[in-house]
């Protein structure tokens, strides 16, 4: 991350200082090398560095970090430290079961076709609520659409916990019905706490590396 953004500030640079020598000796410009160096001065390096950009950018999104740099998101972050197993955010936080760094994306993008994209589109809308409009209060935050268990079966699909567990299992029906959303995950009575805000001021959490 750094190496990009020190290239990218090089290319930026390097561009600034082409284009006032060009401009303080426009003789140059009157060769064809000279209209090859302005033309890759002034348009190919900017837009070079921009798609640079934009992909670092996009890159440092995914973030946990970046999501939870929002003020209106802080409590959902101080959620996914709660001490207890039936969070169940906190609980694929703590164990690893996403990508620590990276798990409010790995939880929350659609795992279809155009999720990334889709997910990208959402936060550009959060960017233009917090800065154009009056961002909602945490606890009214809602998911745009009904979480589908696709989401969850992205990992859980095949391994043994999810596919022997009694509780699954315990009636033939369940597992099928899981797998092709008619049964919700989190909505189901089995995994119904997910970032419990109301309840975070009495939670006991748990501290990293204690």
């Amino acid at each position: 991350m750094l190496h990009a953004t020190t290239l990218i500030l090089s290319l930026i640079l390097f561009s600034a200082v082409v284009i006032i020598v060009l401009v303080a000796r426009p003789a140059i410009m009157a060769t064809r090398g000279g209209k090859i160096l302005a033309f890759v001065a002034m348009f190919c390096l900017p837009i070079f560095c921009g798609l640079l950009g934009v992909s670092r950018e996009m890159g440092r999104s995914k973030s946990t970090a970046f999501c939870l740099s929002c003020h209106t998101m802080e409590d959902y972050g101080k959620s996914l430290y709660v001490d207890d197993p039936t969070h169940i955010p906190a609980s694929h936080f703590q164990n690893h079961r996403v990508p620590p760094d990276e798990a409010c994306y790995s939880c929350h993008t659609s795992y279809a076709m155009f999720g990334g994209l889709k997910v990208k589109l959402y936060g550009l809308k959060h960017v233009a609520i917090y800065y154009l409009g009056t961002p909602p209060a945490p606890e009214n935050i809602k998911l745009y659409e009904p979480y589908n268990n696709r989401e969850c079966l992205h990992c859980h699909l095949g391994a043994k916990s999810f596919e022997e567990g009694a509780t699954h299992n315990a009636d033939p029906a369940t597992l099928p019905a899981i797998k092709s959303n008619q049964l919700s995950c989190i909505s189901s009575g089995c995994h119904d706490i997910a970032h419990d805000l109301a309840h975070l001021k009495d939670a006991k959490f748990w501290k990293a590396g204690t």
